[in-house]
């Protein structure tokens, strides 16, 4: 299984001490963040794709090509682009483009997004949210298999064998799709026979098997091989000496960052300290605590779904002091993937 970390480059101020980092001093910390899970030895390094004040990272494949300069041998990933209000001529483009800078370690994961943004900025109907997505990736999918399309669609304007170039350093760039809940995602994924990532924010994980078997049936039924149907999970996580130092350090941040998000969206602003005490518990699906803790998580995790390809922590949204993070993605590298090893 690759471990990994996702980042969405968040700007909201210090929950300790109000302080808001200026944009480049945060940039400069996520790329120190990449480096730093490169030395550890974890596998793979995302950067999401948000259009909101408090996140810096609008142009993911810019970030990560950054930090490719500055790394060796982790990959490099989209979390998720979002597809659907993108142009998948110029996607294929940026991220060839970041192959060809990282040598082989670029990914890309493809999405509707979380947040509706996006539409309006880049001219499109939130309600064509699916249908673009459907369509887009069909196009992005050709792009990939071939240097000339011929293609007609909706949304764009058709290619009639236009060569796109530059042609990425591996012969087939990655290409996972990210999906939430809805089912119709998972069987769409398992059809094509792509890799899929599931963004798992709440409840359990054993919640999210009978979509992951839906996904895995509609591969065989589509006949793909199932050592091709990868199954990843996106996770809120972070790791410390201690459970009770990693569930202080995290809290803060989170409270402040899903309380945010909450209002926009309508939740009960009640009651969050018992909701994350809910997510930290055995059944519960944060990852939050000491190696050993979030160890027994991970392997809880990958058999309540039927075996994992990957699991990424999605840890800096809440997390801001610079030694701790760092820290904890250490940690991550260093005291819990050795578990998960020894444990096969």
């Amino acid at each position: 299984m690759d471990i990994g970390i996702d980042s969405f480059a968040v700007t909201l101020p210090d929950p300790k001490t109000g302080r808001t980092l200026s944009a480049a001093e945060r940039m400069e910390r996520l790329l120190d963040e990449v480096e730093v899970a490169d030395r550890s030895g974890l596998d793979v390094f995302g950067i999401g794709e948000h259009h909101r004040a408090e996140f810096l990272d609008a142009a993911p494949a810019v970030i990560l090509a950054a930090a490719a300069a500055r790394t060796r041998r982790i990959r490099l990933t989209s979390a998720v682009t979002v597809l659907s209000a993108a142009d998948p001529v110029r996607v294929f483009q940026d991220f060839a483009t970041l192959d060809l800078i990282a040598k082989g370690r670029a990914e890309i994961v493809v999405g509707r997004g979380s947040f509706g943004e996006a539409y309006p900025l880049f001219g499109f109907a939130s309600e064509d949210y699916d249908a673009l997505f459907v369509e887009k990736l069909e196009l992005l999918l050709a792009l990939r298999a071939q240097t000339h399309v011929t293609w007609r669609g909706r949304f764009r304007p058709p290619l009639s064998g236009q060569g796109v170039y530059p042609r990425p350093y591996q012969d087939r760039l990655p290409i996972w799709v990210g999906v939430g809940g809805t089912p119709a995602s998972f069987a769409r994924a398992g059809a094509l026979g792509l890799p899929l990532m599931v963004a798992i924010i709440g409840g359990s994980f054993a919640r999210f098997r009978p979509l992951v078997e839906l996904y895995r049936e509609a591969g065989r039924r589509a006949g793909h091989a199932p050592e091709t149907l990868k199954v990843g999970v996106h996770a809120i996580g972070f790791v410390a000496d201690t459970d009770r130092a990693a569930r202080e350090a995290f809290y803060p941040g989170w409270a402040q960052m899903f309380g945010k998000i909450g209002a926009e969206r309508g939740w009960p602003s009640a009651g969050l300290a018992e909701q994350f005490a809910a997510m930290c518990a055995p059944d519960g699906s944060y990852l939050i605590g000491a190696p050993e803790t979030v160890a027994a998580k991970v392997q809880a995790a990958n058999a309540a779904l039927g075996g994992l390809s990957r699991l990424t922590f999605q840890m800096s949204s809440a997390m801001q002091e610079p030694e701790a993070m760092q820290r904890s993605i250490a940690l991550l590298g260093t005291a819990v993937m050795p578990r998960l090893k020894a444990a096969g």
